[in-house]
């Protein structure tokens, strides 16, 4: 199934605008949610085809809410691409573990998380 609808979680407006930016002209259409209350919100509303998970925000952060998601049967199908400044190896690791399907970190090139995105469809 191609991923046409994507949404991007993370509580810098920076990043959700250059995320978002990069993505639609890319074509594909996407919704922000700036903490974990915010994503279920936009989750409830309208499923995403993947979700684009920051992992350092207030409250649950990444990869508690990515253990959430993927535990919800509702949620559990769409694919989670962790997007952080979390660089180490355990970190990506972590996030695995908790279910994301790929993991990316900051600065975001561009190339690159086209090319997983693409990958998942």
């Amino acid at each position: 199934m191609p991923i046409q609808k994507i949404l991007v979680v993370d509580d810098s407006k920076t990043e959700l605008m250059v995320l978002s930016d990069l993505l639609s002209k890319n074509g594909y259409t996407v919704r922000t949610a700036e903490n974990a209350d915010e994503a279920f919100r936009r989750l409830g509303e309208e499923k995403p085809d993947l979700i684009l998970m920051d992992v350092v925000m207030p409250g649950q952060n990444g990869f508690q809410l990515t253990r959430a998601i993927t535990r919800d049967p509702q949620f559990s199908s769409i694919p989670i691409v962790m997007c952080t400044s979390k660089n180490l190896e355990t970190d990506r690791v972590w996030g695995m573990r908790q279910g994301a399907r790929d993991y990316v970190t900051k600065p975001v090139n561009g190339e690159e998380l086209l090319s997983k995105i693409r990958a998942l469809a």
